[in-house]
């Protein structure tokens, strides 16, 4: 029997492996469970070691495996904000639907340093419908390896569903001052916003909300492989 700590933890790591391909760092399960330090979390990552729940890799850094999930999470959980469906270029897509829309490419955006703000439309795709759901959507094409744990590469092209604000954890545009665009996963740290990367190598950047202007988010990845 877990405590509701451990379930809430052993829950997050899943979702996010689920999501990323990679378990969260000490500093995400931390602000997931709202801990006031990190040594909370050592002691609950023993804890489901030790009831066979989960297991370190040995020599990988952030490596952890679920092993099992308590019997009442099979009723399943909420969706997290990006899973990836990745559509490999040269394939049909076989999405559960014949249905298609063209989408606009409107450039470049960064998966790094921020670069330009997005461009006007210089190509379209064709994408199934059932990958899309409701609302207006466009792509990008991304530059950069920030975003790498969260499984997206240089060189990937993005669907964005556009919008203007955002739930904190979601991956999005962000308009950096009006002048540059990135992709990063949005948090709201109190009164500021960070834009956090998925690659230990970057740092994660902090603004003010007067700064940062959302223009949609992320549901989807086609990636060309040659």
């Amino acid at each position: 029997m877990l405590t509701k700590k451990q379930h809430e933890l052993l829950m997050f790591i899943h979702e996010r492996i689920q999501e990323t391909g990679v378990s969260p760092s000490f500093d995400e399960m931390k602000e997931a469970l709202d801990l006031a330090s990190k040594s909370g979390i050592h002691r609950l990552i023993t804890a489901l070691e030790e009831r066979g729940f989960i297991r370190r890799l040995p020599h990988r850094a952030r490596a952890l495996e679920v092993v099992k999930l308590p019997e009442t999470a099979a009723a399943g959980r909420p969706r997290g904000p990006f899973r990836p469906q990745v559509v490999e270029g040269g394939r049909p897509a076989d999405l559960g639907s014949s249905e298609v829309r063209e989408l606009p490419l409107l450039g470049k955006i960064a998966a790094g340093s921020p670069i330009s703000a997005i461009e006007h439309e210089r190509d379209r795709f064709s994408i199934p419908e059932a990958m899309l759901g409701s609302g207006d959507h466009y792509m990008l094409e991304i530059e950069g390896d920030s975003m790498i744990e969260a499984g997206i590469h240089n060189g990937d092209f993005v669907v964005i569903k556009r919008g203007d604000t955002a739930s904190s954890g979601e991956i999005v545009v962000a308009l950096v001052e009006g002048e540059e665009a990135t992709l990063k996963r949005f948090r709201k740290k109190g009164a500021s916003i960070a834009l956090e990367p998925a690659n230990a190598a970057y740092e994660t950047r902090i603004y003010s909300p007067e700064q940062i202007d959302v223009q949609g988010k992320l549901v989807g990845l086609i990636r060309r492989y040659h």
